[in-house]
């Protein structure tokens, strides 16, 4: 099992990274979040995972080991094999799969190219027990800093039955309002308000 790869970053293309281990180009199949943040020429950690097939040995590069073992919990459900696994963590954080699987947001999941109704039903089935609650970790692709109290009005929202996508929206919508010293009963109301009008 290969753990992580340090090396120089050699190339980036739309899919992988080669990264240049003691004279050896590995590379490494990586989503476009991690992409993003590989320059070549650099240096570069990423944790890995290696899936090994009957005619292929095929290396995963990861942003951070939460991404990682996430890409691995999800692949433990029946029909989602690495290259789905991948596809998840493009289309969603590592918290919005957790979201999605806990509050069995199937519209979420069903968002990544290769998962249906009936896929996503089976993730959430099969995953719901075991894949915990989110960490409140910021994927690098998140643009905005999270504000406690944005946490607490999306996870309002989404104990009144409204999904995640929506409630991140209605959280958006009301940003501006939050100031220095946010309350967020207040902010809560407004994202209602928000939602009802939507």
């Amino acid at each position: 099992m290969i753990a992580h790869v340090r090396g120089r970053v050699a190339a980036v293309t739309l899919s992988s990274a080669v990264l240049e281990v003691g004279g050896v180009g590995l590379e490494l199949m990586c989503t476009p979040g991690t992409l993003a943040g590989l320059r070549t020429g650099h240096e570069a950690t990423l944790p890995t995972s290696l899936v090994v097939r009957e005619d292929s040995l095929t290396l995963f590069g990861f942003a951070d080991d939460d991404e990682k073992s996430v890409f691995e919990l999800v692949q433990t459900a029946s029909g989602v094999g690495p290259k789905l696994a991948q596809a998840m963590l493009a289309v969603l954080s590592p918290d919005g799969i957790r979201s999605a699987i806990a509050v069995d947001d199937v519209k979420t999941l069903t968002k990544v190219p290769g998962i249906g109704q009936k896929g996503a039903q089976r993730i959430i089935l099969e995953l719901k027990d075991r894949i915990g609650a989110p960490v409140g970790r910021i994927s690098p692709t998140a643009a905005a800093a999270v504000a406690p109290w944005r946490d607490q009005v999306t996870q309002g929202l989404v104990g009144l039955g409204y999904n995640a996508k929506d409630a991140d929206k209605a959280v958006d919508a009301v940003a501006e309002e939050a100031g220095e010293s946010p309350d967020v009963g207040s902010l809560l109301r407004a994202a209602l308000r928000t939602l009802s009008k939507a």
